[in-house]
C-alpha cells in the first residue's frame, strides 16, 4: 500500500497528532557558555549502544543552546522525574533567562539539576542534519540514576505525566 502524498501544513499536522500517542520520556538538555548556563525541555532523546555508551538527541536548529554545543561538543541530560513538571515546562519556554531561579551544580563542568531521576554527560560524535532539527549522537563519559526511584516524567497526548506499571511486571 502506498502513501497518498498530503501538503506540507497536512503532513506537519497529522505528524503531531500521531506522535501524540507516542508516550515520551522527558529530559532537560544543558551546557555552559563560560560560566553561564543554558538549557531546554526535549523528549527526543534515548540510548544508542552500551558497547560504546553512546545516546542521542535531537535540537532545534535554532536553538541557542545547539550553538552553544556545536562550539563545546559536550552536553548534560538530566532525565527528570514525574515530581519536575515545573522544570520541564521553564526550560520548554523561549528565553536566555531559563536558569533564573533554578539551583543547579556542576557535574563534569556541565550543569547538574538536583533530584534528577538520571544524568548523564556527553561528548558530541556527530551532528546528523535532520529536517529542522539536528541529532546529536554522542559518548556518554558519566551516567548516574538519581536517588531514590522516581517515576518518570513523560510527555503524552500533549501533556505531562508518568509511567504506570502492569499489574504483571515483564521479566527481564
Amino acid at each position: 500500500m502506498t502513501a497518498t502524498p498530503i501538503s506540507d501544513a497536512s503532513a506537519q499536522q497529522a505528524l503531531r497528532d500521531a506522535m501524540a500517542a507516542v508516550a515520551s520520556p522527558v529530559a532537560v538538555v544543558t551546557a555552559l557558555d563560560g560560566r553561564r548556563p543554558h538549557g531546554t525541555t526535549v523528549s527526543a532523546f534515548t540510548s544508542l549502544s552500551l558497547a560504546p555508551p553512546m545516546i542521542l538527541v535531537s535540537l532545534d536548529n535554532e536553538s541557542q543552546l545547539l550553538a552553544i554545543i556545536r562550539r563545546t561538543r559536550r552536553f548534560g541530560l538530566n532525565v527528570l522525574g514525574s515530581h519536575q513538571i515545573d522544570l520541564a515546562t521553564a526550560f520548554a519556554r523561549t528565553g536566555r533567562d531559563k536558569f533564573q531561579g533554578i539551583p543547579w551544580s556542576p557535574s563534569e563542568d556541565l550543569p547538574r539539576l538536583p533530584g534528577s531521576a538520571a544524568w548523564l554527560a556527553a561528548e558530541v560524535d556527530a551532528y546528523v542534519p535532520g529536517g529542522d532539527h539536528t541529532v546529536l549522537l554522542a559518548h556518554a563519559v558519566a551516567a548516574e540514576r538519581g536517588p531514590g526511584n522516581p517515576n518518570p516524567l513523560t510527555y503524552h497526548q500533549r501533556s505531562f505525566g508518568t509511567h504506570t506499571p502492569l499489574a504483571t511486571p515483564l521479566d527481564t
